[in-house]
């Protein structure tokens, strides 16, 4: 009967003690300096705890920049609380699967500090910069309060901290333990001038393409329906038109309302056809200078 009890016991903390084991890979799971580990608290009768360090599938920040989405991507999460004046920063660390789908990785990550205002389309946000820290490149913004955010290989981390009234000194000290942990691999040669400014942007144009070739890859895979395809494509098009009326001067609004009505139609040939002519349209100009503004 010992044994037996036994066994269940282990069985039961077995998949407990894998998840710390998982989770401590990617957060730091104790108090850093003056900032203490959020911890899970239960708030309502009957309901789970909330707050603590957390685990879920997806591409975390990146998801904002239409990162493809053919595999699972893993995200942990966790808020220091600082109180006592300091403020209280989330960090939020991502394991992308590597491979193809994260060839834009970088580039996504950068996409998070520039904008998608018309007249400033792709360009940086206003005080987005390139930060050193401790020998480590790090993009950083101030918004009410600010981010930190690098990569390491597939793994990206970003810290962020709400600072509305001002006052409030940095979480230089919670940044500088994951840097230690996940130092940046964003490269030493990388600049944010004029001449990547417009690299940035044709760069977008690219992967805007390179998108629709996936989503219209999934389909015929038979990995999502006609309707997710085409939404995901015409969704990545409509951008594509807009970096092209930006820069190049081609008006977009007539091309948009096309599109939208083949997505109603659910006429993929048609979709397709158009995505051929923007192909062949880019390969000619490409090249081209752009002028930013």
């Amino acid at each position: 009967m010992r044994g037996k009890l036994l066994i269940i016991l282990v069985s039961f903390f077995l998949p407990l003690i894998s998840f710390a084991q998982n989770i401590s890979d990617y957060l730091v799971l104790q108090d850093i300096g003056l900032y203490k580990l959020d911890k899970p608290e239960k708030v309502f009768q009957g309901e789970p705890p909330i707050g603590g360090p957390r685990t879920y599938d997806g591409s975390g920040i990146i998801g904002g920049a239409d990162h493809f989405s053919d595999h699972k991507d893993v995200t942990y999460e966790v808020m220091y609380i600082g109180g006592g004046g300091y403020p209280s920063p989330t960090v939020q660390v991502t394991q992308h699967i590597g491979g193809d789908s994260d060839r834009w990785l970088l580039h996504e990550v950068e996409d998070s500090y520039r904008t998608d205002e018309t007249e400033r389309l792709g360009l940086l946000t206003n005080g987005a910069i390139l930060r050193r820290i401790d020998g480590n490149r790090v993009f950083w913004v101030g918004l009410a309060g600010g981010s930190f955010m690098w990569m390491n290989k597939n793994v990206v981390i970003r810290i962020a901290y709400r600072n509305i009234q001002g006052g409030k000194p940095e979480p230089l000290e919670v940044v500088k333990v994951y840097l230690e942990k996940f130092p940046s691999t964003i490269p030493t040669t990388l600049a944010l001038d004029n001449a990547h400014d417009q690299q940035w942007i044709k760069d977008e144009m690219e992967r805007r393409l390179w998108l629709c070739d996936k989503w219209f890859l999934q389909y015929q895979m038979a990995k999502v329906e006609l309707s997710e395809s085409l939404q995901a494509i015409v969704k990545s098009m409509n951008v594509f038109l807009d970096y092209r009326e930006r820069y190049y001067g081609i008006k977009a609004q007539d091309e948009k309302i096309a599109l939208m009505g083949y997505v109603d139609s659910r006429n993929g040939t048609a979709i397709k056809s158009k995505l051929s002519d923007y192909r062949s349209w880019w390969t000619g100009n490409k090249n081209k200078a752009i002028s930013l503004p």
